[in-house]
């Protein structure tokens, strides 16, 4: 099954080759990126922007009761 895809949009308020940061409201969203990240459009700080992302479980550990 394919994870489910999410989708925030503000402001950029940092971005790196590793993760971009974007402000919605009061909160902050980071969210990993890589080269295989589709881009349309030139990113630059302050430029509002979409992002699209899945939500994929990388790590689950059973807690004891």
């Amino acid at each position: 099954p394919q994870a489910k895809t999410y989708q925030v949009t503000g402001p950029i308020l940092e971005l790196t080759d590793t993760k971009i940061v974007v402000q919605k409201g009061e909160e902050k969203w980071e969210v990993a990126r890589d080269a295989d990240t589709k881009v349309t459009g030139e990113l630059k700080v302050g430029a509002k922007v979409t992002v699209k992302y899945e939500s994929l479980a990388t790590d689950i550990e059973v807690k004891a009761k």
